[in-house]
This record gives C-alpha cells, structure tokens and sequence, in this order.
C-alpha cells in the first residue's frame, strides 16, 4: 500500500522575489541581445526566458486543513502539508486533499433485524482523511467509499441485533444506543481503514419500525407496558393486604377465620386493583350476616 510521506517544500514568497528577479534578468539580457544583433545571445536568452515563465507554475496554496497530494509523471513523491504560499517542482502534478472533519447522513435503509422484523435506520458517521496517499492511490473516490462501506456496515450491524430485547438483558438497537455507537463505529473504521480514512463517531440517526408493522408493534408494546404496570400493582397490593393482616393479627383488632380472611384479601384485592373507585357496601348487621 502507498503510504503518505511528508514532502517539505520551498516557500512561495521567497521564490516569488527569485523569480521576479530571474525573469527582469533574462529580459534584460534578451534586450542585450536583440540590440548587439547577437544570434546566439539571443537564444540563450530565450532559453532562460522560458524556463523562468516554466518554473512559475511551480507556484501552488496550501490552505489550513488542507494537503497537496505531489505526482512526478504518475509516480508518487510526497504530500505538502504546511499552509501558505508554497513552490514545488513546476511538473508536479498536484492533487488537493481536504483533512478537514466531515459528516454525512445516510439514507433511511429498510433491513431486517436479527428477529426478522423490517426496521428503518439512518445513522450519521463522522469522518475525515489521516493518510491522503491512501485516499488518493488506494481507492477510486474516497468520499464515495467513505458513503458506500458506511451504509453497508449499517445494514450489517441492524442484521447482527434485535430492535428491541425480549427475552434477558441483551444488546438491543433502540435499548443501547452507547454500545450500538461503539459497535457501528469500529465496523466502519474497520472497511475504511485501507482507504486513509479515520471514523471520529457514528451513531444512528433515526430507527422505526417499518410502516407495515409499525402498528402492530405499537399495540405490543402498548399491552408489554400494560402489563408491566398491572405486575407492579399486584405485586404493592399483595404487600398491603399481607401488611394489613399482619397488623390485625398483632393488636388482637379481631379474629378471623381461613374463609374470612379469603374474603377480606379478595376485597382489598379488587379495592386496590380496579381501575376505578371502589363504591363499598356497608354491611350494618353482623360479622358473620
């Protein structure tokens, strides 16, 4: 693989006065010429004329953040990096390089999660250019190698977890968006690692179920939560009622039969259970009418 190597070269003000120099030289010694009628002077002074109007296009800016990939006839020679005014070899050809940081957001891609359930997911992936040899010479067009291989490390990952866990404490996407990031990033730093490309962040932007069983999910989880809240009201209601006889049981308040207390928790236990307000019947005859 080509491997970036740092190119020093000369600064661009100090070989625009050399220049500026070199050219007002061979002027004046074209002017020479022509006037002594010389034909030889006359090309030499021609020659050096042009190899000075040459060497100015040897002139190039480095903008900060911003690198100079240099060619000498297709073969690779060095990458300028210093910002300023910069002057090289006037026949190298030279190719600019952003290493500023940059992002993108993927389309929303429609994939099956580890369950099988159709899920829509994005995410945004932060990136930018740490070997520009690499960018340049080991793939075609970077930029869209950085789109390509990040769209499909997404799809890999939203196929390796569920949406959401089911069963136990597993790794889920909407769950564990942390762990999911982290997991994301290294996919994608991993394919882009050849191409000079180093991943600063990725994480999902948007997930959803897909449209055709987006409602269907939704009652699910509407009747998981329902579920989860009625477990934690049986659970506090069975917890007063055993705190209620115990507390009867220790003052001596009253005695109560097996079948008694049978009915006595079955009323607490609508009481404290129901969804709406107890309406009680008093019973103005004995314990036992």
């Amino acid at each position: 693989m080509t491997r970036e190597v740092a190119r020093k070269v000369s600064s661009g003000y100090t070989m625009l006065v050399v220049l500026a120099v070199a050219q007002f030289v061979s002027g004046y010694l074209v002017y020479l010429a022509a006037r002594e009628q010389s034909v030889a002077g006359i090309i030499v002074a021609m020659i050096l004329l042009m190899v000075v109007l040459i060497l100015w296009a040897g002139f190039f800016m480095v903008h900060p953040n911003e690198a100079k990939v240099l060619q000498l006839f297709g073969s690779y020679v060095g990458t300028a990096r210093d910002p300023g005014l910069r002057w090289a070899n006037p026949f190298y050809a030279k190719t600019k390089v952003s290493t500023r940081v940059r992002n993108f957001e993927s389309g929303k891609l429609k994939v099956n999660d580890s369950l099988g359930s159709p899920i829509e997911i994005a995410a945004v992936v932060v990136w930018k250019v740490f070997d520009t040899a690499e960018a340049i010479f080991e793939v075609d067009d970077y930029e869209e190698f950085v789109h390509i291989q990040s769209e499909s490390a997404l799809r890999n990952l939203s196929t390796s977890y569920p949406y959401e866990p089911h069963e136990g404490d597993g790794i889920a996407l909407r769950s564990h968006p942390a762990e999911i990031a982290g997991a994301l990033r290294e996919e994608i730093q991993e394919r882009l690692e050849e191409a000079g490309i180093s991943v600063i962040e990725a994480r999902i932007s948007h997930l959803a179920y897909a449209p055709e069983i987006a409602h269907a999910m939704l009652r699910r989880q509407q009747a998981s939560a329902v579920i989860a809240a009625r477990t934690q009201i049986v659970a506090g209601a069975v917890g007063m009622v055993q705190m209620a006889l115990q507390q009867l049981a220790a003052g001596n308040i009253v005695e109560l039969d097996e079948e008694r207390k049978a009915a006595m928790v079955g009323n607490l236990l609508t009481v404290l259970c129901s969804e709406e307000s107890a309406r009680p019947v008093l019973n103005t005859g004995s314990l036992y009418t």
